[in-house]
């Protein structure tokens, strides 16, 4: 974490090591691929993402276990809001992504732009780079924190039913969260030895599906239980304010679950390093806005199903957990738990492989002779001859890495209030502002056009929606703050 500090405060002088070390010139690349046979126009790994990898990496990434929190999203909003949000923000996301994809390559000379940061610089140059790299790798650390409280908190959740259904549904079942986030970072230390995102495709997929798997049991209990006649009471707009519910909590009830939604639906702050793992043919844009549509009307439909079943079951009372409204069938929901646990092991490195690689490159740039930082050492393990190796600087600081992201998250175990904060400050700039601003300049759009006046008006809706969640973010921040005792959470 001090490295990804220092790096911040270098941030030019680390884009021009890195561009130095990506600036392999055509005659090279040629070179290499008469020795070897087996690189990219750059000079790189040949790439073999296609379609396929290249969704399930953005399912990976885009349905988290925050697709069981839209049933207490709609129930803040209503049954036309709710909806009628969830519909836009995916919209918002679908189109600016196939803009994000666009800009993967520069206009010009055809060169590959390996990362969010890179395509900003691009096209928009100057400092804007810069601040987008902040912002998203900060969000990107802060995702990964976040990630490792809610999949202890599934754990614990294994650990309560399991105490349930011992001792019945009244008993005092407390446990805490340390163990499980300690466990989850000693896991995270060998899948962080993975070398980079090209690697993760097979680990993308089995998140995937785990993640498609745990909504369909959340909407699944949710249906049954709505359609038995059993649910309980919904409304047009939501929970209805009285003696439980002032009009201020309301208030900032509607801004976080709209503020929720529209996080839920972005994942544009890793879409060029994915974009990155693709073949060079067909062209990597066109198979970038193929897999957008596949995942982003995937992610719509576990959303749209488990959101709406979910408040069909549950109510305006709906938890903000969907699992956290069931106990019975105790097997299926501990099912659903290990699910969320297994898909959110996976989304870490696919969050946490960006931010490997810029200080990897930057090491490496700085450091070019030293053994430590370039050495790649063969291993071979077992009767199967399992080879990969190792990097004495990718173990050392990858674990310092998980290491300390474990320690914040047992420091701060109400950090998804702050996630909350880094993802409205994120979103607007990632999802909408950068996309909008490469494609006004890669397709010289000039000012004061209608086309122009258009993008500027998503534009500024989209900053005051997160400006909105950020506000909330900052209350519910405010009131965690009043019961923060470090380290002795129990649930």
């Amino acid at each position: 974490m001090i490295v990804f500090t220092l790096g911040f405060a270098r941030m030019g002088e680390i884009d021009e090591e890195i561009e130095q070390a990506n600036n392999i010139s055509s005659m090279d690349a040629q070179a290499y691929k008469v020795a070897d046979g087996g690189v990219d126009d750059d000079g790189r790994s040949k790439r073999t993402g296609t379609v396929w990898t290249a969704s399930a990496h953005i399912v990976t990434a885009i349905v988290g276990s925050g697709v069981l929190s839209l049933a207490w999203g709609i129930a803040q909003l209503g049954w036309i809001t709710g909806v009628s949000t969830l519909l836009i923000f995916s919209s918002i996301s679908l189109y600016s992504s196939g803009l994000l994809a666009d800009c993967y390559r520069a206009p010009l000379s055809g060169k590959r732009n390996h990362t969010y940061r890179a395509a900003v610089k691009t096209y928009l140059g100057g400092r804007k780079h810069k601040i987008c790299g902040l912002v998203q790798y900060v969000l990107l650390v802060g995702m990964v924190v976040g990630y490792t409280i809610t999949a202890a908190i599934s754990m614990l959740a294994i650990q309560k039913s399991n105490c349930f259904q011992k001792r019945g549904h009244g008993a005092q079942c407390k446990f805490s969260n340390n163990p499980f986030m300690i466990g989850i970072g000693i896991v995270e230390m060998f899948l962080s030895q993975i070398p980079n995102i090209h690697k993760l495709s097979w680990l993308s997929i089995i998140a995937a599906i785990m993640s498609v798997s745990y909504a369909g049991i959340g909407m699944g209990l949710a249906f049954t239980k709505a359609v038995s006649g059993h649910g309980e009471t919904t409304s047009l707009t939501g929970e209805e304010i009285g003696p439980n519910l002032t009009a201020a909590d309301k208030t900032w009830g509607m801004f976080s679950a709209i503020g929720n939604i529209a996080f839920a639906c972005a994942y544009l702050q890793i879409l060029i390093e994915i974009q990155d793992t693709l073949k060079s043919s067909p062209p990597e844009n066109k198979v970038m806005k193929k897999a957008n549509i596949i995942a982003t009307l995937t992610a719509t439909t576990l959303y749209m199903l488990c959101g709406c079943f979910g408040y069909a079951a549950l109510g305006n009372d709906a938890p903000g957990n969907l699992l956290a409204g069931f106990y019975k069938p105790f097997w299926l929901v501990d099912m659903a738990n290990s699910f969320i646990v297994v898909h959110l092991l996976g989304a870490y490195q696919v969050m946490a492989q960006p931010v490997f690689y810029v200080i990897e490159s930057w090491a490496s740039t700085r450091w070019p002779k030293s053994k430590f930082v370039t050495k790649e050492y063969p291993v071979t393990i077992g009767k199967n001859n399992l080879k990969f190796s190792v990097n004495l600087f990718r173990l050392t600081w990858r674990t310092i890495f998980v290491v300390m992201a474990t320690l914040l998250s047992m420091a701060l175990p109400f950090f998804n209030e702050v996630l909350g904060l880094l993802g409205a400050l994120a979103y607007w700039p990632l999802t909408v502002y950068f996309p909008l601003e490469m494609h006004i300049a890669q397709k010289n759009i000039k000012r004061g056009t209608s086309w122009w006046f258009g993008l500027q008006l998503l534009n500024l809706v989209c900053f005051l929606t997160a400006l909105g969640a950020a506000c909330s973010s900052i209350h519910g921040l405010y009131k965690a703050l009043h019961t923060y005792e470090p380290l002795k959470v129990t649930q």
